[in-house]
């Protein structure tokens, strides 16, 4: 929507008591679009502006999109470096912000 202003993504640091236990949750807002789980050409046109993000660990091959809004909690990763890109999409999966966010999995971590 041209008359609206451009969509934002804005992602928090894990959480450091959650990291500590191995548990990766990351809290993250959209400005200027709702994240909904609607796909589709037509949910173009729905105003104000609507999407979902895409998330990819440490440059893996693939992705998963998520439609909920709620924070995106990631376990199992092994102690160490890790990153997670996040893209907020349009309900067309175009990509109209990212960011990645970097962090360590201490050792001894788990959950």
């Amino acid at each position: 929507m041209p008359s609206q202003p451009p969509p934002a993504l804005a992602v928090d640091a894990p959480l450091p008591e959650q990291l500590a236990k191995g548990l990766v949750v990351l809290r993250y807002r959209a400005e200027n679009l709702r994240i909904v789980p609607v796909y589709g050409p037509a949910a173009l046109e729905v105003s104000p502006r609507i999407g979902h993000i895409h998330v990819t660990v440490d440059d893996a091959p693939w992705h998963w999109a998520d439609g909920s809004g709620e924070p995106l909690i990631i376990q199992a990763l092994p102690p160490g470096p890790h990153k997670v890109w996040i893209g907020l999409a349009d309900p067309t999966h175009q990509v109209l912000d990212s960011k990645t966010v970097s962090f360590v999995v201490p050792a001894g971590g788990h959950h």
